[in-house]
């Protein structure tokens, strides 16, 4: 029987329970196409774009619910126009993040529970998008007194992206989308022009 081995960024094989070479030494060409982590295809400064771009709709559409929160408690008018801009901003953010994250989607392997995962993670992020565009269209002609219908849509919203950002962290902690082939923990800077992995040897682990 052959030895039991696991995959590593760093290094080729690390000995895991994992999956099985074969007797004769070879290692299946469809594990290797497995072993390296997703790099992203669209980068600024060296890092994955979407990675950049989501927090910010993430944190405008959130924002926008906690300032809906806040107009339901103390009926200021003034809360209720904040969130309706919050949530114009966070769409449009959302929309711009959507581009890079479906690019480096296309690159993920068929076939792989990361491919389905981050199906997942991008339909779920377009029917929170729409959840959020139909609150904001019911919002428009009264931004500063929403109804109950566009308050509920944003609280639905957000909590659909508790799920999606789950989601998204399961793609890079998980399966390694977006992460440099080769990085380890004393990988070069992004910025230096070498490959993530150069610098220290990663320690076994």
């Amino acid at each position: 029987m052959g030895e039991n081995y696991r995959f590593r960024y760093g290094d080729s094989l690390a000995r895991s329970p994992g999956a099985q070479l074969p007797t004769d030494g070879g290692t299946p060409p469809s594990l290797l196409d497995l072993a390296a982590p997703v790099e992203s295809r669209v980068k600024f400064l060296g890092h994955a774009l979407h990675q950049q771009l989501i927090p910010f709709p993430f944190g405008l559409l959130v924002t926008a619910v906690i300032f809906d929160v806040s107009y339901l408690i103390t009926d200021s008018q003034e809360l209720a126009n904040v969130a309706y801009w919050m949530i114009a901003a966070g769409i449009i953010g959302g929309l711009l993040a959507a581009v890079p994250g479906l690019i480096d989607w296309t690159a993920i392997p068929k076939g792989t529970r990361a491919k389905k995962v981050g199906a997942l993670h991008g339909v779920g992020n377009v029917v929170l998008l729409v959840l959020f565009v139909a609150s904001w269209l019911l919002r428009r002609d009264q931004p500063t007194a929403p109804e109950a219908l566009a308050l509920g849509l944003s609280f639905a919203g957000v909590a659909l992206a508790t799920v999606t950002g789950w989601l998204g962290g399961e793609l890079v902690d998980r399966h390694a989308v977006g992460i440099d082939d080769g990085a380890h923990a004393d990988s070069p800077h992004s910025l230096s022009g070498r490959p993530a992995s150069e610098g220290g040897r990663a320690l076994a682990r």
